[in-house]
């Protein structure tokens, strides 16, 4: 019962701070919740680099200590990451789904900066339980930022956010008036909001047995050692599973799918 409890407190954690950066998640939660829903998570994201100091093991340790099992995992050629997702026994808790950016299939560029910048990490840091939501410990300047972007979205995003969560996701299986993706999407358009239209608005499919959504991540003041500049933060992502034919629903990824939520953190005009 402790663990659980250290788990559900981490967790608090990582939703205070991807709220800190993604405003519009806790407006969207508050108008579901101002309708009557209640609103679970499917899953949380986190993002690193398979530097041998870091990796997805380096993240998933926390999590496989309060009883976290790895599942599953997936490639994505295109945007040259590896990734893999965790599940705990206790099924409301979400699944935990980690990347890594493979960085002997990317330029010396980002292989020397991400080198350099894993140098201003701590030991400590690392091993902490903490280190899935311990933000950025080191120095970017937003010339570099955008220097990686050029090359990989995900490179600069991590390059400026550090280790955090990059998305919360709701579970549209739990909700009872928006339990249709698309009625949910409807909704959160016709309040203003931007949907990532990569691949279709709607990513995957009922014979896939996982539709997703997302919005674009807005653009937050993100300190700089060369200033303060407005860049992509975070996004809220929307996930309906349906039943495989042993009537269970579906737990897993869609990697063609993933690969396009994973630009919601792409820069809208470069």
């Amino acid at each position: 019962m402790n663990e659980i409890r250290q788990l559900t407190d981490l967790l608090a954690v990582m939703w205070t701070d991807y709220c800190d950066l993604n405003p519009a998640a806790r407006r969207i939660y508050d108008l579901l919740t101002t309708q009557g829903e209640t609103v679970l998570n499917d899953h949380i994201a986190l993002r690193t680099f398979n530097h041998p100091k870091l990796g997805i093991k380096s993240l998933a340790k926390a999590f496989e200590k309060y009883g976290y099992v790895e599942k599953a995992d997936y490639v994505f050629k295109e945007k040259k990451l590896y990734a893999k997702h965790y599940e705990h026994p206790q099924a409301d808790l979400p699944k935990i789904f980690i990347s890594e950016l493979e960085l002997e299939k990317v330029s010396p560029l980002i292989q020397d900066t991400v080198s350099k910048l894993v140098e201003k990490i701590s030991p400590d840091q690392i091993l902490s339980d903490q280190f899935s939501v311990c933000g950025r410990p080191w120095e970017m300047s937003h010339e570099l930022y955008s220097t990686l972007a050029k090359e990989s979205e995900y490179a600069s995003w991590v390059a400026a956010f550090g280790f955090r969560p990059n998305h919360f996701t709701v579970n549209i299986n739990a909700l009872k008036k928006f339990n249709d993706i698309h009625v949910l999407n409807q909704m959160i358009e016709s309040n203003g909001y931007v949907l990532n239209s990569s691949g279709g608005k709607v990513k995957g499919s009922v014979l896939e047995h996982l539709e997703q959504s997302s919005t674009m991540a807005e653009e937050i003041a993100v300190k700089f050692s060369d200033g303060t500049f407005k860049i992509p933060g975070c996004y809220y992502e929307f996930a309906k599973r349906h039943p495989l034919a042993d009537g269970k629903l579906y737990q897993g990824f869609v990697a063609t799918s993933a690969d396009k939520i994973f630009e919601s953190t792409n820069r809208r005009s470069i």
